[in-house]
Parts: C-alpha cells; sequence; structure tokens
C-alpha cells in the first residue's frame, strides 16, 4: 500500500471526527471516524432513533444516505488540501438490501479528482463487507468560483 496522500498524512482521528462534527446531520446521526492503517473508515452506530421502518426493522433510507455522503466528504478532505467542506453536486445511491438495526461502516474512493470536481465511490456494509447494503456515486465540487473567473 503507498503513503498517505493530501491531508490523511496531516490529520489524525481526532481532527478527521472534528471535520465530521461541522456537519451538523452527521453529528446528529453519530458518524465516528476511524483510521487504520491509512485508511479512514467511518462507523454509523445504531440507535432507535435511526428506523425508518419499525415493521422489520430496518433503518431509514435517508440515514443511509447522509451517511454515505458524509464519508465520500470525509475521504475529499482527506486526499485533497482544502480550506472548506466538499459540496455535493449530484449523488446517486444504491439500495442494495435492507439496513438492519445493527452497526454500518463505509469507505470511499476517489475515482477522478479534477481541478474543480471529484467523483467519489461508497459503499457502506454492516456484519460483512463483501455485501454493501447500499453504495453512492456522487460529484463534488472541490473549488469555489473566483470572482474574476465567474
Amino acid at each position: 500500500m503507498s503513503a498517505p496522500t493530501g491531508l490523511l498524512s496531516k490529520l489524525d482521528q481526532s481532527s478527521l471526527q472534528s471535520f465530521a462534527d461541522q456537519i451538523p446531520y452527521a453529528k446528529f446521526i453519530g458518524v465516528e471516524v476511524q483510521m487504520a492503517g491509512g485508511e479512514l473508515t467511518c462507523k454509523l452506530p445504531f440507535k432507535d432513533m435511526l428506523i425508518g421502518n419499525p415493521s422489520l426493522p430496518a433503518l431509514h433510507g435517508g440515514v443511509v444516505s447522509a451517511f454515505l455522503e458524509t464519508v465520500a466528504i470525509l475521504q475529499l478532505i482527506c486526499d485533497i488540501e482544502a480550506d472548506h467542506l466538499p459540496k455535493p453536486i449530484n449523488i446517486s445511491i444504491d439500495y442494495l438490501r435492507s439496513a438492519k438495526p445493527v452497526n454500518t461502516y463505509a469507505r470511499a474512493v476517489i475515482t477522478k479528482q479534477g481541478r474543480r470536481v471529484a467523483n467519489v465511490h461508497a459503499e457502506a456494509w454492516q456484519a460483512d463487507k463483501t455485501r454493501p447494503i447500499a453504495t453512492l456515486q456522487g460529484h463534488f465540487l472541490l473549488a469555489r468560483r473566483d470572482a474574476a473567473g465567474g
């Protein structure tokens, strides 16, 4: 595995957690940041308030999608040197199976990065990493428009 790039080599777990806590909804649902072997993994601890369908029971789809979006943003922060949080341009979520009422984990990979936009793929899983419950494909704005460039 190659050495970490960008801010990942400079940030520790508590610094990344403080970035996550700057996202109000991520803080509300309790997203936790974990660093292991130079890889960022996020954890969504199970809470009863996250249940969307009590008859199954299953986590709310909006919670799962917000969790994946947060993971994608945190991965971008790790890999680019930004002075602000990247902003989503568009996001597509594929729900692959019902999210059980247990802890959920996710990782993201930047698939393409330009000067202003990055493409990110993220996966969430529960007991088995090889059986994701949902995936995200998203485009994120990295750079702000400057006044001269319009």
